[in-house]
């Protein structure tokens, strides 16, 4: 018999292709689309994924004030903050948050999905989300995707 050796290839920069996805949030729910999205940041859609190493895709997500949550979470659910001072603690519901800042409550529950170390930053920074159906990155020509498709 002969004896085949594999080889174990990790990703670094010459093998990694980034590439540029669209992702329209219109009538998804924010858990569902926050796992898939949390998938492709990380690169866990790639044959090449390696758990140390950014070798996710850039993710643009638009009508980030037409996602929504299942049962009473609109009302129930609550973000917590502390502002670090004495008694400093605040609490508020997503309808809070899509009154004033629609794109965080997609921010904060992807993020919560990525890994707490510098590579969970580096990965964060790769996400866009913005509020209606513009965008400013139509020079990178990302590539619309389907979340429904990806499950």
């Amino acid at each position: 018999m002969d004896a085949v050796s594999y080889k174990t290839i990790s990703a670094n920069e010459k093998i990694v292709k980034k590439e540029w996805v669209l992702i329209d949030a219109q009538e998804m729910v924010v858990g569902r689309l926050a796992t898939v999205v949390a998938r492709i940041l990380k690169g866990k859609t790639k044959p090449y994924y390696t758990p140390s190493f950014d070798c996710g895709d850039n993710v643009i997500i638009i009508n980030a004030e037409k996602v929504r949550f299942t049962g009473n979470k609109w009302t129930e659910k609550e973000y917590v903050h502390h502002t670090t001072y004495p008694g400093g603690q605040r609490f508020a519901t997503p309808r809070d948050f899509m009154r004033k800042y629609p794109e965080r409550i997609l921010e904060h529950a992807i993020r919560g999905m990525l890994p707490k170390n510098r590579l969970g930053d580096k990965l964060y920074r790769n996400l866009h989300v913005y509020v209606g159906p513009n965008h400013p990155h139509e020079a990178q020509q990302p590539k619309l995707i389907n979340v429904k498709d990806l499950k």
